[in-house]
């Protein structure tokens, strides 16, 4: 896999994630809402004038450009595994931003999936 492949993997993987804790940190500024049909406008409203929710809809559009770049060059079996990379530091950065927990069982299971993406992209 050359240098610019893997540079637009990371990027892509980077903007999902970019993305994922934009969403979670749109959903904590409109706040808890309830799954009704009267409250489905104000909290579109909400969601779609909050700059979180604006942000993470232009890391997934940009997001989506960079992937088919990345797709373009390297074969979707070795590309697509690399995103669940995104997984991990997805945990973490939610670990110190929204102070989610990071127990043993998270550890050892993006241990194996890291070590799962090794065996993969050496294939």
């Amino acid at each position: 896999m050359s240098v610019v492949s893997l540079i637009l993997i990371v990027a892509g993987v980077l903007l999902n994630v970019a993305g994922q804790l934009l969403l979670k940190a749109s959903t904590i500024a409109v706040g808890y809402f309830d799954y009704s049909c009267e409250s489905i406008m104000s909290v579109g409203w909400k969601l779609a004038t909050d700059w979180h929710f604006i942000s993470a809809m232009c890391c997934y559009m940009f997001g989506v450009v960079i992937w088919i770049l990345a797709l373009s060059r390297v074969q979707v079996s070795i590309a697509y595994p690399l995103l669940s990379l995104g997984y991990v530091v997805n945990a973490v950065a939610a670990r110190y931003l929204f102070n989610e927990s990071l127990n043993t069982a998270k550890v050892i299971g993006m241990g194996v999936m890291i070590f799962g993406v090794v065996i993969i992209s050496h294939t």
